[in-house]
């Protein structure tokens, strides 16, 4: 027994951590990452490197070193023999990586001349937009293949499904809870199972608005549970009435409004909370007693209900089933203002409209300088200082700069455009969304970038 412990005990010592700068790392080094699930791009915090692209995307985090294992590496630290002989165009690259800004400007000062200092900001700026962008993304896409995995699950294993989307949800819900502030970031339009990103959409917009209701700790969880899975009971109906179509027969009809109490039972084999099952079973009602099942009014709404509610229906506005039906974010915002108010929460509303801005992400716009742009992120803070991209026919799309309306006082927004009103140069330069997705990221006071003024 005691040369057992004694051979565990050594086992145990020889897993041992050192820290390495981000600049000597190299492939085949087993690196753990002390960050957050939200803070990295990686599907695992703990991973061997297995190209120079992880490399940059490490550098890219703005870590200065990272902790590695070497009994799990292949490859040891670059010395610093090594490091000496790097190129100048390297050294440059970790510099502008680095999270000191000051020393930025200083390391690539002594190497190279102005103008190229300047490109190479630039160069930087746009990895770190183009980087923000693929974070969101992944975290999307991760999202998205959980809730298939859940509807694939639900049936059989509805414990282990609710376990897999508290799993989820705690993870958005302990995100929104921390410091700092939260924009909502518009994505790629990219191809996927319409019903999963239709329940990410509506879990991470509903999130948002609880944080901006104040929600308790415990409302928000229930939010989010429910937001996910609102839609589940689809799955146990007929593909022909799983999507809401205007030429549905009175029997049509009243089979899809099925899905709202076939929803709300799937969730009570998953033993949710009984918030949970509450605004799953409201998420079509609507304070004036006009949604179903129950006609239920106000008074009879919970919190999380009427949010769910009310960001169903404008996530539904802006991808519907058939694309040529869809408006535009800016459209289904003045929609529900407009004309459908008495149908929403006044409170919910209000702070949903400061929330997603004048002109949401995904919006086409033009500004005052006449030159057309496309809203790609919201600060709910500063809903009118949208983030844009701005048409500059001298800047190739692919390296246009992010433009901060808030660091751009002579800029402003005169007009929200219709993707189809849009010159032809426009159009192909800002590749406006037929399928809106969003996903939320921290920002910061600084902004990641200004375009051509």
């Amino acid at each position: 027994m005691e040369c057992m412990g004694f051979s565990v005990l050594s086992a145990m010592k020889s897993i041992q951590t050192e820290f390495v700068d981000v600049s000597r790392l190299q492939v085949g080094m087993y690196v753990e990452l002390e960050l957050g699930w939200m803070d990295h791009p990686f599907p695992k915090g703990s991973f061997k490197i297995s190209s120079e692209k992880q490399i940059q995307t490490l550098g890219s985090l703005g870590l200065s070193r990272v902790k590695y294992v070497p009994v799990k590496s292949d490859t040891a630290p670059i010395t610093d023999a090594a490091l000496a002989e790097k190129p100048v165009a390297a050294v440059v690259t970790s510099a502008s990586e680095a999270t000191d800004k000051a020393e930025i400007g200083n390391a690539v000062e002594t190497v190279v001349p102005e103008g190229e200092r300047m490109r190479l900001e630039r160069v930087q700026l746009i990895q770190s937009q183009q980087q923000s962008l693929i974070v969101c993304e992944q975290r999307f896409g991760n999202a998205t293949r959980q809730y298939a995995e859940v509807v694939h699950q639900i049936s059989q294993k509805p414990h282990e499904a609710r376990q897999q989307c508290q799993e989820l949800v705690s993870g958005f819900v302990g995100d929104l809870a921390s410091e700092g502030e939260f924009a909502l970031r518009l994505l790629s339009e990219s191809a996927g199972d319409k019903a999963s990103m239709h329940s990410v959409h509506v879990t991470v917009l509903s999130l948002l608005l609880g944080k901006s209701v104040g929600l308790s700790a415990g409302d928000m969880q229930d939010l989010g549970m429910a937001a996910f899975l609102h839609d589940v009971g689809k799955t146990r109906l007929p593909e022909r009435v799983r999507a809401l179509d205007e030429g549905f027969s009175p029997a049509e009809y009243k089979l899809y409004q099925e899905h709202v109490a076939q929803g709300v039972f799937m969730g009570k084999r998953m033993e949710l909370s009984a918030g949970a099952l509450k605004a799953i079973g409201q998420h079509h009602e609507m304070i004036d007693a006009s949604g179903f099942p129950g006609k239920l009014k106000g008074d009879s709404l919970s919190m999380p209900g009427k949010i769910l509610a009310l960001v169903n229906r404008y996530e539904n506005l802006c991808n519907p089933a058939k694309v040529i039906s869809a408006l535009t974010p800016h459209e289904a915002l003045s929609m529900i203002f407009a004309q459908l108010k008495t149908r929403f929460d006044s409170v919910a509303l209000s702070a949903f409209i400061r929330m997603m801005g004048v002109y949401p992400p995904g919006s086409v716009v033009q500004l005052v300088d006449d030159r057309f742009a496309l809203v790609v992120s919201v600060n709910s803070s500063r809903p009118l200082k949208p983030r844009v991209i701005v048409h500059e026919p001298s800047v190739s799309r692919h390296e246009a700069l992010i433009l901060d309306l808030e660091h751009a006082p002579t800029i402003g927004i005169r007009r929200s455009v219709k993707p189809s009103a849009l010159p032809r140069e426009a159009a192909e330069y800002l590749s406006p969304r037929q399928r809106i997705s969003y996903f939320f990221e921290k920002t910061s006071q600084t902004s990641p970038g200004v375009a051509p003024a």
